[in-house]
């Protein structure tokens, strides 16, 4: 049985027992999260699709871990011009474990 939900502006395909990385919530770590936007369950009597969200459905899981990713590197360059820029970025993420998907 799988899942596929919809946080922070992207879509996750999720099963009972997967750890995915999304964006952060506003919650502290060990906290439980309830998931309402489901886009599509699948399970024994086949996929259930929605429009735009099958009805009733839930995915649950308990944070994890909160945290930042690797380091994205930025360099802009002029050429010819002697002018050049540089910067980072670190997402910040939670690491979210499905506990259960609810449909």
């Amino acid at each position: 049985m799988y899942a596929i939900i919809k946080t922070g502006g992207k879509q996750y395909r999720v099963s009972v027992g997967d750890s995915v990385q999304v964006e952060l919530l506003g919650q502290d770590a060990g906290s439980q999260v309830t998931f309402t936007e489901v886009l599509a369950v699948s399970g024994e009597d086949g996929l259930k699709v929605g429009k735009p969200v099958v009805e009733g459905a839930t995915v649950t899981g308990t944070i994890t871990k909160l945290g930042r990713t690797d380091k994205v590197r930025i360099f802009k360059f002029r050429r010819r011009k002697h002018s050049m820029k540089s910067g980072g970025h670190r997402q910040h993420f939670a690491e979210v474990r499905i506990d259960a998907i609810n449909a």
